[in-house]
């Protein structure tokens, strides 16, 4: 008896156990693969963007500074209320006018990020926010790459998205965009692209039903919405849907859930946007620029089709479209006359039109055009497959691919209208490159997948690519990959594996240590100068003199005044009596405005060799644009010659110096006195060409930053003088 309940007990168990196989999770081995080669990917993702955390916990470049500091705010005070960022005026910014930070800030990153860490304190995760917010762009990363590989699954299969997330992952103007401590715009741009493409173009479909294409529009709508209020670039994309609907108006595509799907995104998108305070300035702005009302006409040509389709005869048709052109060019004019159609922003011109771009806008690195050899550099091997991509996309015109073709055309040319949009062309990149490679490849895999048939004649002419001519290829594929992206990479892995800015103290060399000038002149700073010090300085250094050295100071990275940024330039460019003059305006200025304190100290950053030559990395390379800016003649300051010392870039090569031997007009200016008296102050054998007494009656040391010099070649000074006025 004992041996049979035994049994059956086992016989329960073994049932069970089997019942239990039910619960499993069942997945094919290719998905499996697909699957694994996708976390693969991410993970590579991820990882490549952490490198530069051996340099230290920092933010970098200027930009995600001012970030930062939005984000701590809204932490501290709230999203919204009377102590948040819609009523925060700050004034230790662009003294002594200070700035509306609503009516100058997209909300979307600070508001994502600061939730995000809501969230993990309250699950109570030991992470701080600048911890937080160094990480955040290698996680948006991921999640943009996420997104990549089902937009390119979308757009042909898994293998399409499995090369554009990789493609993606690995391009260097986006890994520049999305590395550790660049907390910037970008990092949730491109991500917010790319989701508002996704939704869009499967709302279009007509094989979904109208309850899914209608879900899609929305989620489109708040995806565009969601850009809007987070990047000034969200126009790209608003204008990229405008003139997709309208293409396929022209090669006679258009269907009823275009017009659904349209009206629909743009909706919500709009609605959205008018309610940013960036966009609508409390009027509504977004609402009547040039851009909204092309989106408003592409509206009303899609309605017209729509009526159209209803309308039998050809002369009734006829009539229709003359009285609707009439009517839009009438509405138009109107318009125009009123006044109510507002301009393009100057920003979206120069890009449009980069021969309009003034010296202001070309002083920035970032801002000029691209040279198209720029783009090999910055691709690779995917330079050649963009157009491979373009012509089985043309080859086969579906609605998608069609969308794929407008926007691999315009952030090609938008990219080399301006450096900084080659982040907008990585994704058209890598999804083109994909589509290319992919369908090169396919005949060859399919050959050698064949089972070679065995026939018993065989025909004597007959040509066949047979499995070696096949294997070939994919090797000759493999290698452009390799020599891409892992044999010689000067691209990806120095993109990557670089120092944040401030860790390199502005200075392109990857030390094997932090570089500790501009950290430590900004917590001496912090700690030492009194709490209503203002800091007269370029413009370039102005969010770390704010937000890390937390002091005032006269213009920051925002450059949205431009009449302050000239009287800077021309106070560096000028002597001591004159220096003096402009900011006793500038003080003058502020006791109207209630400030019973002046501009208290000047702060200038330059570099130069062991010798004593300029390395043209700080303010020495920088003050042409101090003397264009307010209209002076940069050649009036001296002559261009070849110098005679060099600096190592890196461990490739030698880049030589392009030195600058100034006149007695500039040597007379004080940025030329202030470098020099840095450099005699770290070089006591090098001499001055100035009278030393008269300068010091002026401006007095206060502090020069004292590091080693980077790989004992260049010396990079931060120097902090005391204004004297007499």
């Amino acid at each position: 008896m004992v041996e049979i309940r035994k049994f059956f007990r086992k016989k329960k168990l073994v049932k069970a156990l089997r019942s239990l196989g039910v619960l499993r999770f069942r997945i094919s081995h290719s998905s499996l693969a697909v699957y694994s080669l996708l976390l693969l990917i991410l993970l590579i993702t991820f990882l490549i963007r952490i490198l530069p955390m051996r340099w230290g916990t920092y933010l970098s470049e200027f930009d995600p500074y001012y970030q930062y500091r939005v984000t701590e705010h809204v932490v501290e005070n709230g999203f919204f209320g009377s102590g948040s960022w819609l009523n925060w005026h700050d004034y230790q910014s662009w003294w002594p006018f200070g700035r509306e930070i609503a009516r100058n800030t997209f909300p979307g990153l600070p508001f994502t990020a600061a939730s995000s860490y809501l969230v993990l304190n309250a699950l109570g995760l030991p992470i701080t926010l600048l911890e937080l917010v160094v990480i955040f762009p290698a996680i948006m990363a991921v999640l943009t790459c996420l997104v990549m590989y089902f937009l390119g699954k979308d757009f042909g299969g898994k293998e399409i998205g499995l090369f554009s997330t990789l493609f993606l992952a690995l391009n260097s103007s986006y890994i520049g965009r999305t590395s550790w401590g660049f907390f910037d715009d970008e990092t949730i741009g491109i991500f917010g692209l790319l989701l508002s493409i996704f939704f869009f173009i499967r709302s279009i479909e007509t094989k979904r039903s109208l309850r899914d294409s209608l879900i899609y529009g929305v989620a489109a709508g708040l995806s565009l919405g969601y850009l809007f209020a987070s990047w000034g670039a969200a126009s790209y994309p608003m204008g990229m849907i405008v003139v997709f609907a309208f293409v396929l108006v022209l090669l006679r595509r258009y269907s009823s859930r275009l017009l659904i799907s349209y009206s629909t995104t743009f909706g919500v998108a709009l609605f959205i946007a008018a309610n940013v305070p960036r966009l609508s300035a409390g009027n509504m702005r977004i609402l009547t620029e040039g851009s909204t009302f092309a989106v408003l006409g592409v509206f009303l040509l899609l309605c017209a089709c729509e009526v159209v389709s209803y309308i039998k005869t050809t002369k009734k048709k006829m009539i229709f479209v003359l009285v609707f052109l009439a009517f839009c060019v009438i509405s138009l004019l109107v318009l125009s006359w009123l006044g109510v159609i507002n301009p393009l922003k100057n920003k979206f011109i120069y890009v449009l039109n980069p021969a309009t771009r003034p010296e202001f806008a070309q002083s920035v690195q970032e801002h000029r055009p691209a040279a198209w050899g720029s783009f090999y550099y910055d691709l690779g091997v995917g330079a050649f497959f963009v157009p491979v991509g373009l012509f089985f996309a043309v080859r086969n015109p579906t609605n998608r691919n069609i969308f794929l073709i407008v926007f691999g055309l315009t952030s090609i040319y938008f990219a080399g209208s301006m450096i900084r949009l080659t982040l907008i062309l990585a994704p058209a990149v890598a999804l083109l490159w994909a589509l290319g490679l992919v369908q090169l490849l396919k005949p060859f895999i399919t050959i050698m997948k064949e089972i070679p048939a065995i026939t018993r004649r065989k025909t004597r002419f007959a040509t066949h690519v047979g499995k070696e001519f096949s294997g070939a290829i994919l090797i000759v594929m493999f290698l452009l990959l390799t020599f891409t992206f892992i044999l010689p990479s000067p691209r990806i892995f120095t993109q990557a594996y670089t120092p944040t800015t401030i860790a390199a103290a502005s200075v392109p060399f990857r030390a094997e240590n932090t570089v500790r000038d501009w950290v430590d002149t900004l917590a001496w700073m912090r700690e030492n100068l009194p709490p209503n010090a203002v800091v007269a300085s370029w413009w370039d250094y102005g969010y770390w003199i704010t937000i890390w050295g937390n002091r005032t100071s006269l213009a920051d990275n925002g450059t949205w005044n431009q009449t302050q940024i000239k009287k800077i330039g021309r106070m560096m460019m000028s002597n001591e009596t004159e220096a003096l003059k402009i900011l006793e305006e500038l003080n003058r200025g502020a006791k109207r405005l209630g400030f019973n304190y002046n501009v208290s100290h000047v702060l200038v950053f330059t570099t130069f060799s062991t010798s004593g030559a300029d390395a043209n990395f700080g303010d020495e390379g920088k003050w042409r644009w101090m003397a264009r800016i307010p209209g002076l003649d940069d050649n009036s300051f001296g002559n261009q010659s070849l110098g005679v010392d060099w600096v190592d870039l890196n461990e490739d090569g030698r880049r030589q110096n392009d030195e600058f031997i100034f006149n007695v007009k500039g040597q007379s200016t004080i940025l030329y006195k202030m470098m020099a008296y840095a450099k005699r102050d770290q070089i006591p054998t090098l001499s001055l060409d100035f009278d030393v007494n008269t300068f010091e009656r002026y401006f007095g040391k206060t502090y020069f930053s004292k590091g080693e010099a980077i790989q004992n070649q260049v010396y990079a000074r931060v120097c902090i003088y005391e204004v004297k006025y007499v």
